[in-house]
């Protein structure tokens, strides 16, 4: 049985716990796209109630058409970066490590301050309705399809935002390529229809991950930990699969952890969920068979499964998620044999933000 409390290494870095607190989008930054006092307090909870590993919601990397929510941190100037140095140095005051989440949203798109017009690998928008959790817009937009320049546009965004997240002093990066966002986009057969060397077989279609992760990689040097998360689903097609199945997802994870990640980020419905048109493994268990490459599983984990999914991967890290919304203080609480509450939505609603989640905490202590 493995010691999910016990110090551990992880991409090179050492932890106090396996436990990581999963990305979030809360829109709770200030309109400049500034992190604020309140995601400091927010971040420091975590942080505080155990978790080990603090991975920042969805962060946008430039002031062209990245940002995809009001409210959104990104991390693309001087006050940008001042703010998340305030948070990261709080996080690391209390014990933890905290890793930025760069994204760009593509096609996920319901607001920008900087355009009104997405861009996508073509133009072709997202299945289903925005996320009214997220914002008020009604239906998606249709995004332009990118040109080479836009892309390399994105890729250059990457790795500037990677170079001001190691002023802004964070441990580590993971690259948004799950849930529908741009990098997931271009792996994606309903969103990428290219027919140039972006688009058409997953060679193609995983290009721009690649492009990103080396030009990152370059960007913070050879030791600096580095990672992506991966999914097949989107926020709003739960039944996406990648047309090249099992064998597909693992070409890309070698690829990926060729051109430089030291760890991969599965999330999913349930972590043991089995996706693929073909094959019987979970994404885990893909990752996991991949030597070379550090894992982050993420997908239902609570105190039900936790040590259950420690011993099935012994070296991963559990991101929890809606547990974690529910318990600020999780890892503490289970360490000390305490209960744990389940995620009420109300907390989130009507929109997700930090402040609705404080004002329903409020509510209901008294």
């Amino acid at each position: 049985m493995t010691n999910l409390m016990q110090e551990n290494q992880f991409a090179g870095l050492a932890l106090p716990n396996r436990f990581a607190l999963a990305p979030m989008t809360r829109t709770s930054a200030e309109a400049s796209g500034e992190p604020n006092l309140l995601m400091a307090n927010h971040y420091e909870a975590y942080a505080k109630g155990g978790f080990g590993l603090i991975i920042t919601e969805g962060t946008y990397t430039d002031d062209r058409a990245s940002q995809g929510y009001a409210n959104q941190p990104g991390i693309i100037n001087d006050g940008q970066v001042a703010g998340w140095k305030a948070i990261v140095d709080r996080v690391h005051e209390a014990g933890s490590r905290m890793f930025v989440q760069l994204m760009h949203a593509g096609a996920q798109f319901q607001a920008n301050r900087y355009t009104a017009q997405p861009l996508a690998p073509s133009p072709v928008a997202p299945k289903g309705e925005p996320l009214g959790l997220y914002g008020d817009q009604q239906t998606w937009r249709v995004p332009e399809a990118m040109t080479e320049a836009d892309i390399r546009g994105v890729v250059d965004g990457f790795a500037q935002s990677a170079v001001n997240a190691v002023a802004a002093g964070f441990d580590g990066i993971e690259l948004h390529g799950a849930n529908g966002y741009l990098l997931n986009q271009f792996l994606s057969t309903h969103f990428n229809r290219r027919e140039d060397r972006y688009g058409g077989i997953l060679e193609n279609r995983m290009r721009l991950i690649l492009e990103v992760v080396k030009a990152v990689r370059v960007a913070v040097g050879d030791e600096f930990p580095l990672g992506i998360r991966l999914s097949q689903v989107t926020i709003t097609d739960p039944d996406y699969q990648l047309p090249e199945g099992e064998a597909g997802f693992r070409r890309l994870v070698e690829a990926v952890r060729d051109a430089g990640v030291n760890f991969i980020h599965t999330t999913d419905g349930d972590v043991r969920r089995t996706p693929f048109i073909d094959g019987a493994q979970s994404l885990a268990d893909v990752v996991s068979g991949v030597e070379g490459v550090d894992l982050i599983i993420n997908g239902s984990i609570d105190e039900t499964n936790v040590q259950d999914l420690a011993n099935t991967y012994p070296e991963a890290l559990l991101a929890l998620g809606k547990k974690a919304l529910a318990n600020p203080d999780f890892v503490q609480r289970l360490k000390d044999g305490k209960s744990l509450a389940d995620l009420d939505f109300g907390m989130l609603l009507p929109k997700a933000t930090i402040q609705n989640e404080l004002a329903w905490r409020e509510k209901n202590a008294a």
